[in-house]
């Protein structure tokens, strides 16, 4: 062996690409230890959003190890917790009344997948079908796998998958043939629809109109099956409001958010359920309890930096910064539009992608690599799905690094498509 131990994720080391060494990193831009200066167009896997070491996320963080660093949280409570899930329930929909911790967006997942089983058989009514969005990616364990779509990122583990029914996703001029799926799949009476709202992201920044989540909440509720909502990455802010479904009117039965709940800085997420959910797991009968945990969850120090976020959308002017990234991105997007090779250029709150024109097209196209060693000569953080690139920034990047970004990608459409 030579070199780092480490195994990184999504990365295949045969290729040899290079990793940097990054020593600390403020607001929109990762430092490296080779003195770099890298702008973060993607805010660090999409989790970063008023920027990194944000002042008062970092004081909270440090204020909390002075108190209490890690507690069992099975039939235990402290402030953190207590204080976010409040702060929680007083800005998301009222029909959402519980509050339910884990560490990542994929965990969030498996929990609501397996409230919405745990609901039907509890209730006296076993369900065990789900359904799914083609294209989807709700995250990286079995669970969360078997609701994604199947392909490169799962092939390997087909054998762990669940079977899922799969309703087409609603293209362009396609949205009632996706309506009238999911209105035939409900027939058979589900236990749970679960959705990316508005953007299926991993898939390849795929967007669909707020409408047609409107219409899917409404067939489900007709037909008595669950709405998952997966905010994970849609949430706090990233598509120009809260959340995502708020642009839609739909209030969930179960919706799970992480990344940017803690403004990027450390790992938590949530579930958030109906007290209908909740009361088909209480009971004096402990089989009927809600098993489900890990060692570290709603860690103390992660909580308090969830709840400096929430003071941070209280008391500061995010939604106005969401406006500002949102409409001064628009304006360079509809610069690389005109440009040959660039294809269905697209946007919505602080989200922006594009297609380069190419036959090798998927996310193990060739051209990714190379696209990755482009961004990374200038000194960018951008990795592109396949043949889409897109750019998710942190809230408060300014317009220099705004103009590196979109002229690196305008450069990438002249070299590559």
């Amino acid at each position: 062996m030579s070199g780092s131990p480490i195994w990184h994720p999504f990365t295949q080391h045969g290729l040899g690409e290079p990793i940097p060494l990054v020593t600390h990193a403020e607001g929109a831009a990762l430092y490296t230890a080779d003195g770099r200066r890298i702008i973060d167009a993607i805010s660090s896997w999409w989790v970063t959003t008023h920027g990194h070491r944000n002042p008062r996320i970092m004081a909270a963080i440090a204020e909390q190890a002075h108190k209490l660093d890690q507690i069992i949280f099975a039939g235990w409570t402290h402030e953190p917790a207590e204080e976010l899930a409040r702060g929680l329930l007083a800005i998301l929909p009222p029909a959402l009344t519980r509050v339910f911790f884990s560490d990542s967006g994929s965990t969030s997942v498996e929990v609501a997948l397996k409230m919405a089983l745990g609901y039907w058989l509890n209730i006296g009514q076993p369900r065990h079908r789900l359904l799914v969005i083609e294209h989807s990616y709700h995250g990286d364990t079995i669970g969360a796998m078997s609701v994604g779509a199947r392909g490169a990122f799962n092939r390997a583990y087909e054998p762990l998958l669940f079977d899922v029914g799969t309703i087409p996703f609603p293209a362009s001029g396609a949205e009632q043939a996706t309506l009238d799926a999911l209105e035939r799949e409900c027939r058979d009476r589900p236990a749970a629809l679960i959705v990316e709202p508005l953007i299926l992201g991993a898939g390849g920044m795929l967007f669909y109109p707020a409408w047609v989540l409107t219409e899917m909440r409404r067939i489900c509720a007709a037909h008595d099956v669950l709405f998952i909502a997966d905010e994970v990455m849609t949430g706090w802010g990233r598509t120009g409001t809260l959340t995502a479904c708020e642009q839609a009117g739909v209030v969930p039965d179960v919706m799970c958010l992480s990344k940017g709940l803690t403004g990027g800085a450390v790992p938590l997420a949530v579930t958030l359920a109906s007290e209908a959910i909740f009361e088909a797991h209480r009971s004096t009968d402990r089989a009927k309890l809600f098993f489900h945990s890990s060692s570290y969850t709603a860690n103390p120090m992660a909580c308090a930096a969830a709840a400096a976020n929430l003071a941070i959308w209280r008391e500061e002017p995010v939604l106005e910064r969401v406006a500002s990234l949102a409409a001064r991105q628009a304006t360079r997007l509809k610069a690389l539009a005109g440009l040959a090779g660039v294809t269905n250029s697209r946007a919505l709150g602080t989200i922006t992608a594009i297609d380069l024109e190419t036959r090798d097209k998927g996310y193990l196209s060739a051209l990714a690599p190379r696209l990755l060693a482009h961004f990374r000569d200038r000194d960018l953080l951008l990795r592109p799905l396949g043949n889409t690139i897109y750019v998710m920034p942190p809230y408060c990047i300014d317009d220099a690094d705004l103009d590196a970004i979109y002229v690196a990608i305008a450069e990438a459409a002249g070299l590559f498509a």
